[in-house]
């Protein structure tokens, strides 16, 4: 049975970082890409950041650039974080991470993951 869990979401200050933390249970990140996607109140889902573990590709939403990250843990291949920096105000979302085997077109897309979390709250907010 394949499983995602996040964790370490909260009520942060504007400024601040906060790491997301996502551990897979039935499935290898390995073998193919794990994303990060977000959903604000009243929105749709969209693309925060995405990594190729099969050939190291990394692509991140314009409005994320420069201020989070996606890596994985080094001990443990099948966990995966995003460290977010800097967060504002219009980072604030439940924050979902993905894994499966997406084509380049389809990488930035939920359309493009197979297996889901069940999300964890960021608030931004002063």
């Amino acid at each position: 049975q394949v499983q995602l869990v996040e964790s370490g979401g909260g009520l942060v200050q504007p400024g601040a970082s906060l790491r997301l933390s996502c551990a897979a249970s039935g499935i290898s990140f390995s073998a193919g890409a794990t994303g990060w996607f977000r959903q604000a109140p009243g929105k749709e889902r969209e693309f925060v950041a995405a990594r190729r573990w099969t050939t190291g590709a990394i692509y991140y939403a314009d409005s994320v650039k420069g201020r989070f990250s996606i890596s994985r843990d080094t001990a443990d291949s099948n966990t995966v974080y995003l460290q977010m920096n800097n967060v504002q105000p219009e980072d604030t979302a439940v924050y979902y991470c993905a894994a499966g085997r997406p084509i380049t077109s389809t990488i930035r897309t939920s359309n493009g993951y197979t297996a889901w979390g069940q999300g964890t709250q960021v608030t931004v907010s002063s």
